[in-house]
């Protein structure tokens, strides 16, 4: 008789053993993305947000598994994991983004858009960072009635994804999300450093700058209060030698 093994005791694996991305340009836009997003929905309970983690659609099916570059769930709530069950969520992703390339165009355009397609990810982006194969290099789908379809750009050649309210905008060999509702661009990492050095740098400048309005304030007052003594001593010298002389008068 055949032993089948109880469900609580499949293992799904942790790693596919493959790269996380082909070149520095890969990963930079990778982690960019990832790190943007979490600090968007740092303050969202119920939005998560991963990348390059396995993805598991099938209970029971160890082998039915994808790896999004980046991906966010809505609806879900924020905890560590170490891989994505979708019978233990309750959902999969509203939304991934794959940074392709021309080894991955296949896997990127055909399979993966097919699987998300049926797993009802609300909307897919592809972003094509080194401008292999894609024109443009960033290109959008968004479901509808269950089916894919382009996501239109904007006259910038942006795209709106609604699930996350933020605006992938090419930028050169870079995409750049940008809060739709606000316009507030999100940072990359080296952005955040720069902008908290010139900071520093503002405080430091404005605290020197006010220490020698201080020092100038001291000193001018510490002038006027010479002078202002100054003053008195002649004024009572003044007064002295108008008393001496009204003595001798009348003496």
């Amino acid at each position: 008789m055949t032993a089948f093994p109880l469900r609580e005791d499949i293992y799904y694996p942790e790693s596919d053993g493959q790269p996380m991305a082909e070149t520095p340009d890969h990963r930079g836009e990778m982690s960019y993305l990832i790190d943007a997003l979490e600090d968007r929905f740092r303050d969202a309970p119920d939005v998560y947000v991963g990348g390059n983690m396995l993805f598991y659609y099938v209970e029971g099916d160890p082998r039915t598994c994808v790896a999004p570059d980046v991906f966010v769930a809505v609806g879900v709530p924020k905890k560590k994991r170490r891989v994505y069950k979708v019978w233990e969520e309750g959902r999969g992703p509203s939304l991934v983004i794959e940074v392709t390339s021309e080894s991955t165009r296949g896997e990127d355009l055909v399979r993966k858009k097919a699987l998300y397609e049926r797993l009802g990810v609300e909307e897919y982006f592809l972003y094509d960072p080194l401008d292999e194969y894609l024109t443009p290099p960033l290109q959008g789908y968004r479901l509808v009635a269950g089916r894919y379809q382009p996501i239109q750009p904007e006259p910038d050649g942006s795209l709106v994804s609604r699930t996350a309210g933020v605006t992938l905008r090419p930028e050169g060999e870079r995409v750049r999300l940008v809060d739709t509702k606000t316009g507030r661009s999100l940072q990359r990492y080296q952005e955040v450093t720069a902008s908290s050095e010139i900071a520093e740098a503002r405080v430091a400048q404005e605290s020197a700058q006010r220490e020698a309005a201080e020092a100038r304030a001291d000193r001018e007052a510490a002038e006027r209060r010479a002078a202002d003594e100054k003053v008195r001593a002649l004024e009572e010298e003044l007064a002295r030698l108008r008393g001496e002389a009204g003595e001798r008068r009348s003496g």
